[in-house]
């Protein structure tokens, strides 16, 4: 039986990623194989997140009449 799987070294212990079904107390040969590091992804800055939700309204002057769009008042 082969089996592939991906485990975290805490300094003593090989913990795997997910729940392995093997028999308790019996031997087995381990190959170790690092991986690579990866890149962290590279986060975006918080105004490209923020103009990413950007919905365009079809309302021309919402910045300058918001309280007529917000509370309905008499347009300035």
């Amino acid at each position: 039986m082969a089996l592939t799987l991906y485990a975290t070294f805490d300094g003593h212990v090989l913990t795997p990623e997910k729940s392995i079904d093997l028999t308790p107390n019996e031997r087995y040969l381990i190959r170790i194989e690092a991986l690579p590091k990866q890149k962290p992804k590279r986060k975006k800055k918080i105004l490209q997140r923020i103009s990413a939700r950007a919905k365009d309204l079809g309302v021309s002057d919402l910045s300058a009449q918001h309280d007529h769009y917000l509370y309905g008042t008499e347009k300035r």
